[in-house]
């Protein structure tokens, strides 16, 4: 694929990856400069030629006439038995400057220091101390075993005062403490200060946690337009439409704030609720607006909903033409779907583009479709279930930048970003072993032996490109080391870093440490929302005056009661009744009621005897019963095939037990009173089945379509619903005789 295939489908489309083009640039200027050398100074700063051809281009530079290469964090203090181990170690933050200057033809300890820049003891202090922590691994024995003079380890005590460790408990702890640290480093004037981390997910946090101050603060990678809300609401209609109206993409639509629908907008967010609950709860109901409008008609609720339906649909009508017609193009997709994504944010007071384009998100947004629509008029045509899938891949590649209102002294910032950055005060964030270092995957399709014959560097090369950014992060002269030791409940791992730089202060004197200032930041952060006012109160314990209670429970809610205490409260106390859930499996959400109900119908048409055909009128009642499932095919088809299957078994059982029965009765109700200090107490029960034996007894049947009790669990009064209604029985409680 890779080497046949894809090569040929460039060929045939006329074009190059980015990759390739950015190699036949580089090499066009390096062979431009062989030619006919620039006159003018050329200086390439900052690189560690980890692109091949971004090296070749350095080569040439080094030849020019005026060529300076500027190098960042160069180590050029190490020997040569290190250098040598330097290369050999890709996870080493020098690696590729060692490669880079083997390549160059150039030793390191030939690097001169750039002129006029002044080193200070601290800083000379700090290097020295970081480079013995990422020794190579064959040198790290030396590097720590060798202890420093007390000159030196006062000059490095010293260098380390301004380097802070603090460990948090988890994302949320750690991005309060770096935001106050961030918001501390404004106290004094002109200070600036950058949180540098390859955690998105911690970089969003610290600005949210900043903006409690009303601090807008530049994050350099943006925000995916994806993730915004105009790229958010084009994404979830696209979903909407593309999943047939599937109940949790339609209300993910719907529930968006800019979601409006041409009326006000609380008008509009109480018909979604209302099309929630009448419609959408419980199993899915049958495919597209057809479907919902089944649904509605239904239920009782559901007639004041069709007209508003019907404007939603009429909104919608170009955009699912476009998705089902296998011959419209992407481009007329595009803009079916743009029409609707506007027509649905309008409101009663704004147009949907003032409301959908808007701000900064918007602005960004509009651009993306309007260069969509103009490129997908040469694209070729698309099933209409990838659209949406098409919207999140091109979208993700876009990225939303405010463009003012941001704090000019605060930053955060990439380890890419940061590399050469010069502030007073840096945060490196996540420093997680996984996070950062990120995790090193070979990937599935080429071993490392593969990688090394195909030429491609080990799989460890990033690590020592981010171990090379944090070595020059760590030169600030106020630094603070953060991470978490939970990441989503599981216990992390330190960087490895972390744990190097450990073992070193251990090893050169216990009384070195970097987390003087740990409790101090965290207990801040912890006091940050702690209420200024603390009630302490006791647990809470439903008892509600006896005036409140129930005077009378069925036998169900006994059981309930037994084994759920507080959900017989919440539903007979507080009148509060369970969601059905959105999109539900037919088997959970119905119980068997239908069953129950068909089987009620026919013991009630043939208390008797049975009829000829037993199992052909079993399934006519059945028939009756399910039809109202065809609004929801999810359900029928789970129970229909089910109760075929029952009416068979159930007949034969039937059949069986009618020579012992005088007469079947089907959903029996009785009652039986109960005499207590505040009062008669009623226990009710509508048995399933109570049939009168030939022999004057009473026979008793509660119908399952799940799991049976276990004996256990009824001798513990668990499952005490048989039980109850036999007490009922014998206390001639059920007065509907059969």
């Amino acid at each position: 694929i890779v080497t046949e295939h894809w090569p040929a489908i460039q060929a045939e489309q006329g074009c190059i990856g980015p990759a390739e083009r950015r190699r036949r640039l580089l090499e066009a200027q390096a062979e431009a400069w062989r030619r006919d050398p620039p006159r003018a100074p050329v200086v390439i700063a900052g690189s560690t030629g980890s692109i091949p051809a971004t090296a070749e281009l350095m080569a040439v530079v080094t030849g020019l006439p005026k060529g300076i290469v500027v190098l960042p964090s160069l180590d050029c203090e190490a020997d040569e038995e290190t250098w040598t181990a330097i290369r050999a170690d890709p996870n080493h933050p020098q690696h590729g400057l060692a490669l880079l200057l083997a390549r160059l033809g150039i030793a390191h300890d030939e690097v001169d220091d750039w002129p006029g820049v002044a080193v200070t003891g601290t800083a000379t202090a700090r290097g020295r101390f970081l480079s013995r922590a990422l020794a190579p691994a064959e040198r790290s024995d030396t590097a720590a075993h060798h202890t420093p003079a007390a000159a030196d380890l006062n000059a490095l005590r010293e260098a380390l005062a301004e380097v802070q460790r603090i460990d948090c408990g988890a994302p949320g702890e750690e991005a309060t403490v770096i935001a106050l640290l961030l918001r501390q480093a404004l106290q004094e004037p002109g200070r600036t200060a950058a949180l540098v981390t390859p955690d998105r997910g911690l970089a969003r946090r610290v600005a949210a946690e900043l903006q409690r101050w009303g601090i807008e603060v530049d994050d350099s990678a943006g925000t995916p337009l994806a993730e915004t809300p105009a790229g958010v609401f084009l994404r979830l209609t696209a979903e909407m439409v593309a999943a047939e109206l599937a109940p949790l993409p339609l209300l993910a639509a719907l529930k968006h704030p800019l979601a409006a629908g041409g009326i006000a907008e609380g008008a509009f967010r109480a018909r979604v609720r209302a099309l929630e609950l009448a419609a959408l709860r419980g199993p899915r109901p049958a495919p597209g607006f057809a479907g919902l409008r089944r649904a509605l008609t239904a239920v009782e609720a559901g007639a004041e909903l069709l007209p508003w339906l019907e404007t939603i649909e009429r909104m919608a009508a170009p955009f699912v033409e476009a998705l089902q017609d296998p011959r419209a193009g992407l481009a007329e997709t595009v803009a079916a779907h743009a029409g609707f994504a506007e027509a649905l944010a309008a409101s009663d007071e704004l147009g949907g583009a003032e409301r959908l384009w808007a701000q900064d998100a918007g602005e960004a947004a509009a651009a993306f479709v309007a260069e969509l629509g103009e490129a997908a008029r040469s694209g070729p045509r698309l099933a209409g279930e990838r659209y949406p899938a098409l919207l999140d891949s091109l979208m993700s590649a876009r990225v939303v930048r405010p463009k003012y209102g941001l704090h000019p002294r605060l930053a955060i910032l990439g380890p890419l970003e940061a590399r050469l950055q010069h502030l007073d005060v840096m945060v490196l964030g996540g420093l997680n072993e996984g996070t950062w270092p990120a995790e090193t995957d070979p990937g599935p399709w080429l071993s490392r032996p593969m990688r090394g014959d195909f030429g491609l560097p080990p799989p460890e090369r990033r690590i020592g490109l981010a171990a090379h950014d944090f070595t020059q992060a760590f030169a600030a002269p106020r630094l603070f080391l953060t991470r978490s030791t939970r990441v989503e409940g599981t216990p992390s791992v330190p960087s490895r870093w972390l744990l190097r730089i450990d073992g070193l202060l251990k090893a050169i004197s216990p009384d070195l440490g970097l987390r003087g200032e740990e409790g101090q930041w965290r207990s801040w952060a912890a006091a940050l929302d702690r209420p200024a006012r603390q009630i302490t109160v006791a647990p809470p314990a439903p008892r509600p005056p006896v005036a409140a209670r129930p005077r009378s429970l069925s036998v169900t809610q006994i059981e309930t009661w037994m084994r759920d205490p507080y959900a017989l409260y919440a539903r007979q106390i507080l009148g509060l009744r369970a969601l059905d859930p959105l999109d539900a499996d037919p088997g959970v959400a119905e119980r068997g009621i239908l069953v129950h109900a068909a089987l009620e119908r026919f013991v009630r048409l043939h208390p008797d005897a049975l009829p000829a055909d037993p199992v052909s009128a079993l399934l006519a009642v059945g028939g009756e019963v399910f039809a109202g499932l065809h609004a929801k095919p999810g359900l029928w088809a789970f129970w229909w095939p089910r109760f075929e299957r029952i009416a068979e078994w159930f007949v034969a059982l039937e059949s069986e037990r009618r020579g012992r029965l005088r007469r079947a009765g089907a959903e029996v109700r009785g009652a039986l009173a109960l005499h207590g200090p505040a009062g008669p107490f009623e226990l009710r029960a509508k048995a399933d089945r109570v049939d009168l034996l030939s022999d004057g007894g009473v026979s008793i049947l509660d119908y399952k379509t799940g799991a049976l009790p276990r004996a256990g669990e009824i001798e513990l009064g668990f499952a005490p619903q048989l039980p109850l209604e036999a007490a009922i029985a014998l206390a001639g409680g059920f007065t509907e005789t059969p």
